[in-house]
């Protein structure tokens, strides 16, 4: 609708006039920009180490309120997360060491039906993306599966999106 320049001035004057709410807004963040924010303190870090496909130990420093598919994605670890972190896949699947397993929430049914078609499944399977960090879980380990749905059989590495 285009209005004309004086009834947009009477239009502003009115809204100033009748509407006394103040309105604020704050910037919500969007899925992985917590996740590129360094620990504030000593008692926000989690310390976490990710095993890629290759075995090769790869430890980073996460913060708790970190989701480790989105902390992998930050370190460039290949881990894809299709969806980014809807539950409509299963590309994050990560394997998570036995003492750490017990400390996460337990999965959703949703979460368990993505695990269902995950390739290599195994007892200890998660989705990353259902990974939130907290100080119980320092010194977590979480391996890369050699195989997951969305890599390609010629090694091409898919880019978070």
């Amino acid at each position: 609708m285009i209005l004309i320049p004086s009834l947009q001035r009477q239009s502003r004057a009115l809204i100033k006039k009748y509407v006394k709410r103040k309105f604020s807004a704050s910037l919500a963040l969007q899925g992985g920009e917590y996740e590129m924010k360094n620990p504030e303190s000593e008692e926000d870090k989690v310390n976490v180490t990710y095993i890629d496909r290759s075995g090769k130990r790869i430890p980073i420093c996460g913060k708790v309120g970190d989701n480790a598919m989105y902390l992998a994605h930050r370190y460039g670890i290949e881990i894809e997360g299709a969806c980014e972190a809807s539950l409509a896949c299963c590309t994050c699947h990560v394997y998570v060491d036995e003492e750490s397993y017990d400390k996460i929430p337990p999965p959703t049914d949703k979460e368990e039906d993505m695990l269902d078609m995950a390739p290599l499944l195994k007892p200890n399977s998660r989705l990353s993306c259902q990974i939130i960090l907290n100080k119980d879980l320092e010194g977590i380990e979480m391996v890369v599966p050699k195989v997951t749905r969305n890599f390609y059989v010629d090694g091409h590495v898919p880019k978070p999106h």
